[in-house]
């Protein structure tokens, strides 16, 4: 069976994780790609395309790393709201993982809510 979700950890709800849908996640990948320079997204699109396929831990300095584009995205004037609280919320993950010493992780999952 296929993951049709991820559980992000260090995410916003009262279990410190998001969970989101596989395909919103590949969608957003595909807005990045017009709003961040061609330099600088692949490293985040690389992880959204590959959502739901395996496991990712990712460490404080990826984190890091993925915690500004996934801001700059946020704040870009032409990404549609839906991505754009989807950045956010990511960005928040990646910004507490990174100050965290555990890997910041994406789980598939064949379960989701919200």
């Amino acid at each position: 069976m296929s993951a049709t979700h991820i559980t992000v950890s260090h995410g916003s709800d009262f279990l410190g994780v998001d969970i989101l849908p596989v395909g919103q996640l590949r969608e957003f990948g595909q807005h990045v790609r017009s709003v961040l320079p061609t330099d600088d997204h692949p490293p985040l699109t690389a992880l959204l395309d590959a959502a739901g396929e395996s496991e990712h831990a990712l460490d404080s300095g990826q984190a890091a790393l993925l915690a500004v584009l996934l801001r700059r995205a946020a704040a870009h004037r032409r990404l549609r709201k839906p991505y754009r609280e989807i950045a956010s919320r990511l960005g928040i993950a990646a910004a507490n993982a990174a100050a965290d010493p555990e890997p910041w992780t994406w789980t598939p999952t064949t379960e989701g809510h919200r």
